[in-house]
This record gives structure tokens, C-alpha cells and sequence, in this order.
């Protein structure tokens, strides 16, 4: 178990670093601040994280299902991880100079299409390292890890590479000519997620796939998955109703993050600076939110600890909504992030204990289709909101109309049994 949650401490590199807080900011507000033209480079993102969306939403179900089947769930997770860490480490020769914004665009989108893939077999791997009985804490576990591995790395680049002022930053004193200070942040997180996804290759074992002949080639896939897909809505349609509810609310939990630090500054007053060392503090209430969860969702199942987040979060950003000042938005905004790490730590349980052995990657690249194929909801209501009400305060409201419609519809989906989940112990090898 431990060796597989490093990978999720490591991939904070990407998640939190590169696409959150440092890289992506970097592209917009620094390498792209002069961008010639009437479209803005924060326009400009979007819309390659889309594109990337739209490849990841076609490609990753039958990716999932091609290692699924050919016994290389670990191979895949490599390969990808791989990709990932070569993606990143390409970002370090993004200049800041506007010429050079193509060169990260489609860096960033290439590295959000080949991370997406990678988790695909991550998530795959749940049920091999752990029980019916402890897979939502050890679910919680990586969710933790990866908050945690967060809250090291941003430290340890903001107190390196960033703090201060002048022609050099950070502890180290690295220059700040041509973004040479946050060029190198993108070659440190390459390292630390390819350090640290070497553990789950080694010590996690493969899973056994289908005889040689009964493979499928690339577009065969396709036709069995629409095949499965079929038999899946006739035969087990409340695990179709959760990937169309999970998509809902995991959208609404996505915007919270790609927001929430826009909203800090322009809304709540906080200072650019501070928004990385929230960033930390937010890392680490969903992290304990996490762990909390995971050993809910073992007592109470995984529906009960999903419905409990989202009610939290909506109350707490409805809150939120009408107060102002940074105070305000440091102890709402926490309660916020704090129950953000069940929801997602428990969706992936939810999903695990539905999915019949040997399916699990099929199942969880369905999973990112899914979340993919309503990726556009969020962002484009807080834009409409926003725009309608001329307020950035009023784009909080499209984030919580997304929260509200998961939950509306997770309502009437059925909870795993615990039966099922004995009949879905899969007969691979397990680490305890």
C-alpha cells in the first residue's frame, strides 16, 4: 500500500506545482502578459486543456481496457509517469517571452493528457492493494499522500525558488532572467515525480492479462467497448447513473481548486504571496479530510461520505458567497478544501467496489471520460455569471449550481453492497 500511495505523493508535482499554483500561473501572468492580439493567454490555456480534454476523453477508456487486457496495468502506469516527468521537464526551456507561450501550452496539455492516462492505471491498481474491508482507507491513504506531497513540494519551492524580491529569489538565489527561478521549479518537480513513482513499478505486482489471442486490436476496442457499455446500462445501469453523477460533482470539486486562487486575489483581497501558503493550509485540510473520509467510507460506505462532502461543501461556499475580506475566506475557503478530499477519495472507492475484476481499467478510463466530457460546465457557468452579474463574487455561484446538481443526482444512484464487494475480491496478488 505504501508503495503504491507514493505515486499519488509524487504526481503532487503535477497537480499541485505545474497545473495549480506555479507553472500555469507563470504562463499567464508572466511569460504571456504581453501577448499581442485581443485573445488573453489565460484564454488561451483554457482552451488547450480542453483540447487535451477532448483527446483524453476519447482515448482513456480504451487505454484503460488494452492494459486491462494485455496484463501491462504497471507497464501503462510507467509508460505514462514517464511521459508525464518528460512533459515537465520540457517546461524548463519556456523563456518569459511571449514567443515561447506556445512551446508551454502545448507542454501543459500534452502533460494533462499523458497524466490522465497514467492515473487511469493508478486508479486501476486500488483493488490489488487492498481489502474489501480497508480499500476506502487505503483510497483516503493516497488521497492524503498526495495533499502531503503537496504541501512539502510547494513549500520547498516557495522557500527555494521564490520568496523575495530583486534580480535573484528563493534561499538558493536563482536568477530571475527569463523565468530562470520558475524554469527550474518545473525541472525539481520532474525529478520528484519520477523519484517517487519508481516505488509502486518495483513493489506492486501485474495483474494477469488475457491469452494472446483473445486481444483486441485499437479499433476492435472500441466496438467491445461500446459493446460493454450497452450490456453495462442493461444490466448494471446505477453504476452508469454514478459515472454521469460523479462527472457532475467531480467537475464542481475541479473548479474549486482552478478558481479558487483567482477568487483569493480578485474577490477576497488576499496577497498574490499568500495564495501559495493557502494553497499549503488547503493541501492539508483535505488531506486530514482524507484520511477522515476513508475510514467513513470503510464504516458507512462511500455514498453516505460523497453526500456528506458535497452538503458540506455547499454550505460552506454558500457562506462564503456573502462575506468578504481575507479572514472570511481563509476559514470558509478551508472548510471548503476540507471536505473536498473525501469526495474525491471516496468517488474512487464508490467506482472500485462497482467495477468486476479485470475491468478496473476499462472502468476508471470510462471514469475520466466521463469527468472529461462535462469538464467545460463549471468553468463556462462561472464565466456566465460572472458576465451576467459583471461580479467575479458571482462566478462562485456557477460552482456551486454544478455541486448541486451532483448531488442532486448521486441522490437516486444505489450504493455498492457490501455482497458485491465480496464477490469483486479479485484474485490477484494483494499487498497488506
Amino acid at each position: 500500500m505504501g508503495a503504491w500511495a507514493l505515486w499519488d505523493w509524487g504526481s503532487a508535482a503535477y497537480n499541485a506545482v505545474i497545473l495549480t499554483f506555479v507553472f500555469s500561473v507563470y504562463l499567464t501572468d508572466s511569460v504571456g502578459a504581453d501577448l499581442p492580439g485581443p485573445i488573453s493567454a489565460n484564454s488561451y490555456l483554457a482552451w488547450s486543456i480542453g483540447i487535451a480534454g477532448l483527446f483524453i476523453a476519447v482515448l482513456a477508456p480504451v487505454t484503460g481496457q488494452r492494459a486491462d487486457a494485455g496484463g501491462r496495468r504497471k507497464l501503462s502506469l510507467g509508460f505514462w509517469t514517464g511521459l508525464v516527468v518528460v512533459a515537465t521537464a520540457g517546461l524548463f526551456f519556456v523563456r518569459d517571452e511571449y514567443s515561447y507561450l506556445w512551446l508551454g501550452l502545448v507542454l501543459l496539455a500534452l502533460g494533462s493528457i499523458f497524466f490522465e492516462f497514467a492515473s487511469v492505471s493508478y486508479n486501476a491498481m486500488l483493488r490489488q492493494v487492498s481489502t474489501p474491508d480497508n480499500i476506502g482507507r487505503v483510497s483516503g491513504f493516497g488521497w492524503a499522500m498526495g495533499y502531503f506531497g503537496g504541501i512539502v513540494l510547494l513549500l520547498l519551492v516557495y522557500v527555494g525558488f521564490v520568496t523575495g524580491d530583486g534580480d535573484t529569489r528563493g534561499a538558493l538565489g536563482i536568477s530571475t532572467d527569463g523565468g530562470l527561478n520558475i524554469r527550474m521549479i518545473a525541472l525539481v518537480a520532474a525529478i520528484w515525480f519520477a523519484l517517487f513513482a519508481i516505488p509502486v513499478l518495483l513493489k506492486v505486482p501485474e495483474t494477469p492479462g488475457l491469452p494472446k489471442e483473445k486481444r483486441l486490436g485499437f479499433f476492435a476496442s472500441y466496438r467491445k467497448l461500446f459493446a460493454d457499455l450497452k450490456e453495462l446500462y442493461r444490466t448494471d445501469r446505477h453504476t452508469v447513473y454514478f459515472l454521469g453523477a460523479s462527472a457532475l460533482f467531480r467537475d464542481g470539486l475541479a473548479a474549486i481548486f482552478t478558481f479558487g486562487a483567482v477568487l483569493a486575489v480578485t474577490v477576497y483581497g488576499i496577497n498574490e504571496a499568500d495564495v501559495l501558503i493557502f494553497g499549503v493550509a488547503a493541501n492539508v485540510a483535505s488531506a486530514l479530510g482524507a484520511i477522515l473520509g476513508g475510514r467513513l467510507d470503510d464504516r458507512i460506505g462511500p455514498k453516505a461520505v460523497i453526500m456528506g462532502s458535497l452538503v458540506g461543501m455547499l454550505v460552506s461556499g454558500g457562506i462564503l458567497a456573502f462575506l468578504s475580506g481575507p479572514t472570511a475566506f481563509w476559514i470558509f475557503g478551508l472548510a471548503l478544501t476540507l471536505f473536498v478530499g473525501p469526495a474525491q477519495s471516496s468517488s474512487r472507492t464508490y467506482l472500485a467496489r462497482l467495477t468486476p475484476p479485470g475491468r478496473e481499467g476499462q472502468m476508471f478510463g470510462l471514469y475520466a471520460t466521463t469527468g472529461r466530457a462535462v469538464s467545460f460546465l463549471a468553468p463556462s457557468l462561472v464565466g456566465f455569471f460572472t458576465f451576467a452579474f459583471d461580479s467575479d463574487r458571482a462566478g462562485i455561484a456557477g460552482i456551486l449550481v454544478v455541486l448541486a446538481a451532483g448531488t442532486i443526482a448521486l441522490w437516486g444512484v444505489r450504493p455498492p453492497s457490501p455482497d458485491r464487494d465480496a464477490a469483486h475480491a479479485a484474485p490477484v496478488t494483494r499487498q497488506p
